[in-house]
């Protein structure tokens, strides 16, 4: 064992790395500055035991009936040997619907990783739909098998990963999150099926940026198919798994002895995760297990108004110094003017605005109308 693995399985207390999957590793897309997370990740810490041991557990999560509700959608679209789901696919993509292409399950413990490479990869490009293929990648230093539920299509000579969800699209519209959490793990999918080609050179372009996109429509279940232009997903996710390969230089920020052995006495895990430099934002709470305890740390930080507050206020952290600054009580840092000079502007915007609400519920009860 390296010196470097040595240390990630001190992190972790000596137990067995937590897997990840495609949705744990396309969480890590959500905040890659966060120094806490990206360490504990790297070495496998299991997270959401972490966050209930320290007394913040995670409060989100798939409900039963959407699993159920999910499944069923997936089955209904795969039926048939998968032959509705090449129909959807082919229209949305602009190509005659092919007769003769073949559906391949790749499900199954026996040999399904070579499997699943001997299928991908068979020299060919006629129509095909391979169904739970295993594919893979490296996380910091630690080879991942990712399982997914997902069919990758070739058509016309090309890959296209296809996402089935069962959140609807109502009028042409889905749930913003929703679809940004399924073009993010779409992404994993994508960069680990080029991964894939390249080792058995092949180009990793036949697998494209584009992924399809397939949800009930309005309150039916009739399925309906929509592209996701994944590039921009891609190219994060490529620069937070490579943050995470250099994980010496991750270890360097954490302090000697740091550690988050779930056996250790939860004020002492509390007290050595504070050590781990954090970047709490508040979109932080839809994917990151320890959110809570992160967001009661930066209580009284402007980090836990957001991103944007933050980036607006650079070099001022406290929300304690804002409301000087605002009020003028005290002098702005040379780097802080800027900051300074719209609090201030945005407090006499605040006291005008109140002004004139005074003054209007005065007008209102002199004439009679009631507030």
């Amino acid at each position: 064992m390296t010196e470097t693995a040595q240390r990630l399985a001190e992190i972790r207390g000596g137990v067995s790395p937590r897997r990840h999957n495609a949705r744990t590793i396309a969480a890590l897309t959500g905040n890659p500055g966060c120094t806490r997370r990206a360490v504990l990740d790297s070495a496998g810490v299991d997270k959401p035991k972490l966050a209930e041991r320290i007394g913040f557990p995670a409060r989100f999560g798939q409900s039963r009936f959407a699993i159920t509700r999910g499944n069923a959608f997936e089955a209904q679209v795969k039926a048939d040997g998968g032959a509705e789901l090449l129909r959807l696919v082919a229209e949305r993509l602009g190509v005659p619907v092919p007769d003769g292409a073949t559906w391949t399950d790749l499900g199954g413990d026996e040999d399904r990783p070579e499997r699943s490479r001997t299928a991908l990869t068979a020299s060919g490009d006629g129509p095909a739909l391979f169904d739970h293929p295993l594919l893979g990648l490296d996380v910091a230093g630690r080879r991942v098998n990712l399982e997914p539920d997902l069919v990758a299509a070739r058509l016309a000579g090309r890959f296209h990963v296809v996402e089935i969800k069962s959140f609807p699209i109502i009028d042409g519209q889905a749930d913003p999150a929703k679809v940004a959490a399924a073009a993010i793990q779409s992404a994993v999918y994508v960069l680990a099926l080029r991964e894939l080609l390249a080792a058995e050179g092949q180009d990793p372009d036949l697998v494209s940026h584009e992924v399809v996109l397939v949800c009930p429509r309005d309150f039916a279940n009739r399925p309906v198919a929509s592209l996701l232009d994944v590039r921009k997903q891609l190219l994060v996710l490529r620069r937070q798994l490579d943050r995470m390969a250099r994980i010496d230089d991750l270890l360097a920020a954490v302090p000697a002895g740091f550690t988050a052995d779930l056996t250790a006495d939860p004020a002492a895990l509390a007290g050595a995760l504070h050590g781990v430099p954090a970047r709490y934002a508040p979109d932080c709470l839809a994917a990151c297990e320890l959110a809570y305890f992160c967001r009661h740390e930066a209580r009284g930080h402007t980090g836990a108004l957001g991103r944007p507050v933050r980036e607006a206020l650079g070099g001022v952290a406290e929300v304690a110094e804002v409301l000087a600054l605002a009020e003028g009580i005290r002098a702005p840092e040379p780097e802080q003017a800027e900051a300074a000079a719209l609090l201030r502007a945005a407090a006499r915007l605040r006291a005008a605005a109140r002004l004139r609400a005074a003054a209007r519920l005065r007008a209102d009860a002199l004439a009679g109308h009631p507030a």
